[in-house]
């Protein structure tokens, strides 16, 4: 062999060392991507903008605040666009449009008689334009609240200037990020059962497991602007329209949903996810 040829031999090695160790390092972000694994998969799940045309039909189970949580609104929005007046009650089979009305038109909202019953999940689906949607394929039912020495329980945590606390203790696994389908919250990695708390006082307006990606999911509305999130917990202690303390044990840890034992949570700001690492108090 030619000393040209070593010569090559040798640039070509380099190369494909540098691509390897390349290839390696952009693996080592320390962002988790939010992973489905309801159907048996592990793909990532996108976390939808606001949807803008179409309408949703209603399924028992649903609530204008997860409706609004779905689809990217903000709630009380999502209630002036359909004529939605206070308590804001909402039943199967009644339609929820996105599109923007035209001026001058006043929209009409479907009022079936029969009331929403107790909650049964269903599967997310995009909003359509003109038919309804396909019936969801069945799922399990949510777990009820259960007794238990946790439950209710209100234990003292550190607040932040603005009123918020951390909501489970734990390594930070996963960051905000605004771009794409990307995380709309944080990711705290814990053991399976432990605490999951209310990160301020308010009103629990959903929990279940009827959004996909999410597990078993609990929603609190803290005002008229804000609202959090806890999700693919293992077990809920808190039932909808439960008034509830910053520091109560809401739910506890685990791993539904997803493919491994963490909190996933977010705060929205008139439907708009925020980065929950500036409302929360610095560790």
């Amino acid at each position: 062999m030619t000393l040209s040829q070593q010569r090559k031999r040798q640039a070509l090695a380099t190369a494909v060392i540098a691509a390897l160790l390349a290839g390696c390092s952009s693996k080592s972000s320390n962002t988790v991507q939010v992973v489905d694994r309801t159907q048996g998969g592990s793909q990532q799940v996108a976390r939808q903008p606001q949807a803008t045309s179409g309408h949703y039909v209603v399924q028992r189970g649903d609530t204008l605040y997860s409706i609004a949580f779905r689809f990217g609104w903000d709630w009380k929005a999502l209630a002036a666009r359909n004529n939605i007046s206070a308590p804001y009650v909402i039943r199967p089979g009644q339609r929820i449009r996105f599109d923007v009305p035209q001026q001058g038109v006043r929209p009409v909202v479907a009022q079936p008689s029969r009331p929403v019953a107790s909650p049964v999940p269903t599967a997310t689906r995009p909003p359509v334009q003109t038919q309804p949607p396909l019936k969801p394929a069945p799922q399990a039912q949510p777990q009820q609240p259960v007794a238990g020495a946790s439950e209710g329980k209100v234990q003292p945590v550190q607040r932040s200037a603005q009123g918020w606390a951390w909501p489970a203790n734990g390594l930070l696994i996963g960051k905000f990020s605004s771009n794409g389908s990307l995380n709309k919250g944080i990711d705290i990695a814990g053991e399976l059962g432990q605490p999951v708390l209310a990160a301020s006082d308010g009103s629990v307006v959903y929990a279940g497991s009827g959004l996909r990606g999410y597990g078993e999911l609990v929603i609190i509305k803290h005002s008229d602007a804000y609202v959090s999130a806890y999700g693919h917990n293992r077990r809920l202690l808190v039932r909808e329209g439960q008034q509830v303390k910053v520091g109560q044990h809401i739910a506890e840890m685990g791993s539904t949903g997803t493919d491994r034992v963490k909190l996933h949570f977010e705060i929205r700001r008139q439907g708009k996810p925020v980065d929950p690492l500036q409302y929360l108090p610095r560790r």
